[in-house]
């Protein structure tokens, strides 16, 4: 397996606009030290972003949090919760609300749930990715970034075994190994990236393909 931790993505990256991108959506869990994390790939995403962006922290269900708007701050993207029912828009965040598993319709539509937590966690990423790889098949770029335990690895392997693309944050960048470890274990990680890199390889994958991850 290799890594673009030493090998950021071009800045000179040239993209077609009239191309339709080559995925549907970007799904993205983290934990802790996420906040920072998404932050910097969302403030660092090359603008427009083609297909949609679906973010599962792992949240208290006992606070309101205000992750939507922390993460606005540093993004010209519109940043959203989640809600039931509503379609997919290119170029929008949608965060997954507390308490709510955030999952797809057949259809390809947001839905929220609220079964059994997932590794103690409601919304998991196991849940949110396996249900990506479901809805959209090989057409999902999966993103595993800093956080504890193992939440996203099962998750990473439906998205692997559907066809799609996973990407995981590597050790140094990280605050927190855990779950990018888990992954890369799972054996269903395409490529290791450092946090430096990974909006441009984001933006490389969805608009270039994966293949362009061997450029």
């Amino acid at each position: 397996m290799s890594s673009l931790s030493e090998q950021p993505a071009s800045p000179g990256l040239s993209t077609h606009p009239n191309e339709p991108p080559r995925f549907n959506v970007v799904v993205i869990g983290a934990s802790a030290g996420g906040i920072a994390a998404l932050r910097r790939v969302l403030g660092d995403l090359p603008l427009p972003f083609p297909v949609a962006i679906m973010v599962v922290l792992h949240l208290s269900p006992d606070r309101p949090s205000v992750l939507t708007q922390v993460l606005a701050r540093f993004t010209r993207m519109s940043v959203l919760w989640a809600e039931e029912g509503a379609a997919l828009c290119p170029g929008i965040v949608y965060v997954a609300p507390r308490d709510r598993h955030l999952t797809f319709t057949a259809a390809g539509n947001i839905s929220l749930v609220r079964s059994a937590a997932v590794h103690y966690s409601r919304p998991s990423v196991d849940i949110l990715f396996a249900s990506a790889a479901r809805a959209f098949g090989s057409n999902v770029v999966a993103v595993v970034l800093t956080g504890n335990g193992q939440d996203g690895s099962a998750g990473a392997v439906a998205v692997h075994d559907a066809g799609g693309v996973v990407i995981a944050q590597d050790e140094r960048s990280s605050e927190y190994f855990g779950m990018p470890r888990e992954a890369i274990e799972s054996g269903s990680v395409t490529r290791v990236v450092s946090l430096d890199a990974m909006a441009l390889t984001l933006h490389r994958i969805v608009t270039l393909g994966a293949a362009s991850l061997d450029d």
